[in-house]
């Protein structure tokens, strides 16, 4: 007999995981803390030692980590929504390597011979929300304008090509700036999250607080999209509308976590599949099932870039690159029939 599961009791599996991750994630470091040890110190009973280790150096990593995955998967997921097309994800429509031309650009522009920078650091999200909403828009505008058949491979072709002219500047800018900040630029453009502070925790919590409300409010337009244009619009739904309020969700989604852990790539791409093998796309909760997958995916990512070569820390976006790239692979070769 089939017992069908309720949308909580299919996140449970993912809550599991996801808690028991982060309290390794917290133990582990240049002197392993156990578990219990984690735990009692999250709680203010441990010593002030483990206090200190656990609250001031190693928790706002963690949780740093496991923010952005969310706002990257999340991002992904309505994008691929946006599109209808399950290839989408803010690396592949160039959204996040137009995160990276804002803070490079920043970077090269308010920087002075003593490597110091001459505005706030807090600029920098700015400068990269500036520069994934251009990227962004472009991809629309020229999908738009494209009076061709097949929207879905247009959105991704025109979003492949936007991505490469990124890069292209992005490398430019590195090479004729200052060279002392071609070595930050280098490890942003890669993905680390090995500078964390409470203070980017607490922007992006704000940022992922303040999309909500949007999401609940749009929640019956996500689950449109999934039909066909003609059929969404005869539910009722504003389908320019909806999809315009959020491709700009996913924008500030990207640019956000990108601007304090860099340009992690595939996070987008991965983690909405994951999660609908899991927890299936159709049912209720499908967009907290892919947020978890992309903070596990993440936390799993750095963890094992710190601990992988020690003492050296690999960037987190260098391991999943290694996961998503061959995914992106399986996905144009599944995605064959897109070109019929």
């Amino acid at each position: 007999m089939n017992i069908a599961l309720s949308p909580s009791s299919r996140l449970l599996p993912l809550i599991f995981c996801l808690f028991g991750l982060f309290v390794a994630a917290v133990g582990i470091g240049s002197s392993f803390m156990p578990p219990e040890r984690v735990v009692a110190a999250l709680l203010g009973q441990g010593t002030r030692i483990d206090g200190v280790i656990v609250w001031t150096l190693r928790l706002p990593r963690v949780l740093l980590a496991v923010l952005a995955g969310a706002a990257f998967a999340l991002a992904g997921a309505l994008l691929q929504r946006v599109a209808r097309n399950p290839m989408a994800s803010p690396s592949v429509l160039g959204i996040t390597d137009g995160a990276a031309v804002g803070v490079v650009l920043f970077l090269w522009l308010f920087s002075d011979d003593a490597n110091n920078l001459l505005v706030s650091i807090a600029w920098q999200p700015v400068s990269a929300v500036c520069g994934a909403t251009l990227f962004g828009t472009l991809v629309m505008v020229l999908v738009a304008s494209d009076k061709g058949g097949n929207k879905p491979l247009k959105i991704i072709l025109y979003g492949i090509a936007l991505a490469a002219l990124a890069k292209a500047m992005v490398t430019m800018l590195i090479i004729v700036g200052p060279v002392y900040r071609a070595s930050q630029a280098l490890i942003w453009l890669t993905g680390s999250v090995g500078a964390a502070h409470w203070n980017d925790v607490w922007t992006l919590t704000g940022g992922l607080c303040a999309v909500l409300p949007i999401l609940f409010y749009q929640r019956l337009a996500i689950g449109q999209m999934a039909l066909d244009p003609q059929s969404a619009r005869t539910t009722g739904v504003d389908l320019m509308r909806s999809q315009f309020i959020l491709l700009l969700v996913a924008v500030l989604l990207t640019s956000l976590a990108a601007a304090h852990v860099g340009a992690i790539g595939f996070v987008g791409l991965v983690a909405p599949h994951v999660a609908r093998m899991l927890h299936g796309q159709f049912r209720s909760g499908y967009l907290v099932s892919t947020a978890l997958t992309g903070g596990l995916i993440v936390l799993g990512a750095d963890t094992l870039a710190r601990t992988i070569a020690p003492p050296l820390e690999l960037p987190a976006g260098a391991l999943t690159s290694l996961v998503g790239a061959p995914l992106f692979l399986y996905l144009l070769v599944k995605g064959r029939r897109y070109n019929a």
